[in-house]
């Protein structure tokens, strides 16, 4: 996985030049959860062994874990049929993927009609990330 520059380059990115990144648990398969790449965050990912994704709403580069510690370190790469989505297969570093102190940013079913909450709290995001 050392030059990605030309398999980014077959990629089918959006109008904004991104692609959605689906983390999924190396080991279980538990889908942790989905952001986005830009053509960099998929370079530094692979060249550095970790997760990085671009950030939306700071229109920056966002490794992950940089303020949580809750690094995702990659341990496999692959894209979808259509080559518009990217799955990594990471060890999930601090057991904690999710901005809500979950293992999970899945943690709701639908049950009933209602949206339940499935997953516990693991750490409170206050004590994570402080105030805002």
């Amino acid at each position: 996985m050392n030059d990605i520059s030309s398999q980014a380059a077959s990629l089918k990115w959006n109008e904004q030049g991104l692609v959605p990144a689906i983390a999924q648990d190396w080991q279980t398969g538990e889908v942790l959860m989905l952001a986005w790449m830009n053509r960099e965050a998929l370079e530094l990912t692979v060249r550095e062994g970790r997760a990085i994704y671009w950030s939306r709403s700071r229109g920056a580069l966002w490794r992950k874990g940089e303020s949580s510690g809750n690094v995702q370190q990659l341990k496999e790469l692959r894209i979808d049929c259509d080559a518009d989505t990217v799955l990594m297969k990471v060890e999930q570093v601090g057991d904690i993927a999710c901005h809500t102190g979950r293992r999970s940013c899945f943690y709701q079913r639908l049950e009933n009609g209602e949206w339940q909450v499935t997953d516990p709290v693991l750490q409170d995001p206050e004590a994570i990330y402080g105030k805002s």
